[in-house]
């Protein structure tokens, strides 16, 4: 067996695939232009690093359970102008993530609080953040079923692990007492650690009503909103905006 072929073993014994790949064209490219050993070999590694780095991020991405893939590219800041888009792009520098800030969306249905966040859990996610979404109610029913098989502690540790954690939908289904127990003991442990992003249809005001008492509601809102970015969106749902365009587009006799 040649040296040649040895050397291709060992890059794929060592899982360097990237370099493997390319080392054929790229020994014509090291002969023909005298590139130096040091310079070539760096190269080679730099390619390799960024095909790993590449690939662990599109694992973070499929681990952290995002409904869909969306970017901010992909959101109509124009459709709903109460949006702030400088404010976002801002919160997609994840300087928030390192100073340990939540974001609260407010808004009601369908006006695109859990497109941006997704958006911004991908930017996390990317950057290999471990970033995990979740709706409340599928939230509260794992925490309620690891209460009734004596292991809460060890769900409310894997939950407060994350650093971004993605909890969408407080507010659309009410919530029973021990529910908004066991969410509460989970965003205790997150405060001042890791940071959390919520989406509510609900007024702060009427998460005592939200969450069967009032005294755990404010007790929660003192955590999520101490350092937080509140986002409220005003406008109408994407999900009915085609219907809205279709019933003010004249028809053949010029009647909407």
């Amino acid at each position: 067996m040649s040296n040649y072929n040895k050397l291709l073993n060992n890059l794929e014994f060592l899982k360097l695939d990237k370099i493997r790949n390319y080392l054929p064209n790229y020994l014509e490219t090291i002969a023909s232009k005298d590139i130096p050993f040091v310079d070539a070999m760096l190269d080679l590694t730099e390619k390799e690093i960024e095909f790993k780095n590449e690939r662990a991020s599109k694992i973070q991405v499929a681990v952290s359970a995002f409904p869909f893939e969306k970017g901010l590219e992909d959101f109509n800041f124009d459709y709903q102008p109460s949006i702030n888009k400088k404010q976002i792009y801002d919160l997609a520098t994840l300087r928030f993530l390192e100073n340990k800030e939540n974001i609260l969306f407010y808004g009601n249905s369908g006006v695109g609080k859990t497109h941006l966040a997704v958006s911004l859990g991908i930017v996390a996610a990317k950057k290999r953040y471990i970033t995990y979404f979740i709706s409340c109610h599928d939230l509260i029913t794992q925490l309620n079923k690891a209460h009734s098989e004596n292991r809460l502690e060890a769900k409310l540790k894997h939950y407060a692990k994350y650093k971004i954690l993605i909890i969408d939908e407080i507010g659309y289904l009410p919530i029973d007492k021990q529910g908004a127990n066991l969410l509460f003991q989970l965003i205790a442990k997150r405060y001042e650690k890791n940071s959390t992003i919520i989406t509510t249809n609900q007024m702060f005001s009427k998460w005592g009503e939200v969450f069967s008492d009032p005294v755990i509601a404010n007790a929660l809102l003192d955590r999520l909103i101490h350092h937080s970015h509140i986002i409220k969106i005003k406008g109408t749902s994407y999900r009915i905006k085609d219907k809205i365009d279709i019933s003010e587009t004249p028809d053949s006799t010029g009647k909407r």
